[in-house]
């Protein structure tokens, strides 16, 4: 799809999933994640409350859901071999995504951080990661390859936070 520019931070740790991983992108978007992954050869569940952006990506499981507006967890009990999360934050879903993980899963995280309010939206601190809380997040579940805590200037000026992970145990 014209116009879907995967984030460099994907893209620079997706060899971190083992061949054939089963990836699961969260707050999906129009999928360019899925579409990403799908190309390298993964199978790819997709999941956002408007899958109508999704629909016309072949190989991908499309499951429409309302994370935020109190709907369940949409995946029961199953487990990915990779997450990835980009631009989005609800903090209440951390313990499902997390559980999502099989042990030595890869995490994919990168969204705006306390700062990013003088470059626009978000600009609430519901939406805003405080410093530091990505690594707290894992601290004890996740060995962490890489983390940055930054101003970016592509796509455009914001703050953020990312994380490339692999679960532990």
């Amino acid at each position: 799809m014209p116009g879907l520019t995967v984030s460099s931070w994907i893209a620079a740790w997706a060899g971190l999933l083992p061949a054939g991983a089963d990836v699961l992108d969260l707050a999906a978007g129009k999928g360019r994640h899925s579409r990403f992954f799908a190309a390298r050869g993964h199978r790819v569940t997709a999941v956002d409350r408007d899958a109508s952006g999704l629909a016309d990506i072949d190989n991908v499981e499309v499951v429409a859901a309302d994370l935020e507006g109190g709907s369940p967890w949409p995946l029961g009990s199953r487990r990915f071999g990779a997450a990835v999360v980009t631009n989005y934050l609800h903090r209440p879903l951390f313990p499902d995504l997390f559980d999502a993980l099989q042990p030595g899963g890869i995490l994919l995280y990168e969204t705006f951080m306390v700062g990013n309010e003088r470059f626009g939206k978000p600009d609430r601190p519901d939406f805003l990661l405080k410093d530091g809380e990505l690594l707290e997040l894992v601290r004890g579940r996740f060995s962490v390859t890489a983390y940055e805590a930054r101003m970016i200037s592509e796509p455009k000026m914001a703050m953020v936070q990312r994380i490339a992970a692999r679960k532990t145990g």
